[in-house]
């Protein structure tokens, strides 16, 4: 049962997670390699947090699951690899799934496998493979008992942005968000809107399946702690980052100021005591 491998992602008192994504080498992007140049560094400094998971590839993995004991952070695999996220894009644009992406993930011991849902503008072709991806991964999620996490992305134009820069219009990510539960996710994960006021709405079309936001850029602490607050009063489910704790000062004391947050509903000013 699915119901099995959530319990052990979810946090049983709060019904919430927090899950460190340091997944990023697999993109082939130089600037996604700060802070997590030493991956087994990063894993250690991760699970030293003791987040409720981490979210990690194929390759790499095996840092947290080589760990013994039985309080580590659950993993989150990423199956799914992609060239889109440049500042300057290949003429060819692609997301490729890794081959027997759910029995590898089994092997792994993995709570939950993760894919992507591309929107990207003027790149429809992108969006079929994730669309390929995803109908080709579900069967054996739903055979193997594997909680099958979609990650819906709105871009915004390479061209006007440059890089990697998701695009907050409500009316953009609604629909995409719509499309991967209709697809099958058991858990979707998604940017924030440009009024996380507004949040609500994302979990509301996504009905009864859990929903965990992206963390984005590097902000302050006091931003991304007030932000992540409104996201959980928004009826969020928890909380994806990566770079907002991998490359602060202090990723153990970021990582408790947030699950303050996410799993004991403290306030922004209780949460920024962890950080003093």
């Amino acid at each position: 049962m699915k119901e099995y491998r959530l319990n052990r992602l979810f946090n049983g008192k709060s019904g919430r997670c927090l899950d460190v994504a340091i997944d990023h080498g697999f993109f082939n992007e130089y600037g996604f390699l700060n802070s997590i140049e030493n991956i087994q560094n990063a894993v250690t400094t991760v699970v030293e947090a003791a987040p409720d998971a981490i979210q990690l590839t194929i390759g790499q993995a095996r840092h947290l699951q080589s760990i013994p004991g039985r309080t580590k952070p659950s993993l989150v695999l990423r199956t799914d690899v992609a060239n889109v996220y440049g500042k300057i894009l290949p003429k060819h644009l692609f997301s490729r799934m890794i081959e027997d992406a759910v029995r590898q993930g089994v092997r792994l011991d993995a709570t939950c496998v993760v894919v992507n849902l591309f929107r990207i503008p003027d790149e429809p072709l992108v969006t079929d493979q994730c669309i390929q991806n995803i109908l080709k991964i579900k069967p054996m999620c739903d055979e193997y008992s594997m909680p099958l996490m979609i990650e819906p992305l709105v871009f915004q134009a390479n061209k006007d942005v440059g890089g990697y820069m998701v695009d907050g219009d409500l009316e953009k990510i609604l629909p995409l968000v719509r499309q991967a539960v209709e697809l099958g996710a058991d858990i979707i994960k998604a940017d924030p809107c440009d009024d996380v006021s507004e949040y609500h709405k994302v979990v509301e079309i996504a009905g009864t399946i859990p929903v965990l936001v992206r963390g984005g850029g590097k902000v302050s602490d006091k931003e991304i702690l007030t932000r992540t607050k409104t996201l959980i009063e928004q009826k969020a489910s928890g909380i994806v980052y990566g770079r907002n704790i991998i490359q602060h000062e202090n990723p153990k004391a970021i990582t408790k100021a947030l699950m303050g947050i996410v799993h004991d509903n403290l306030t922004v000013s209780e949460a920024l005591e962890f950080l003093k």
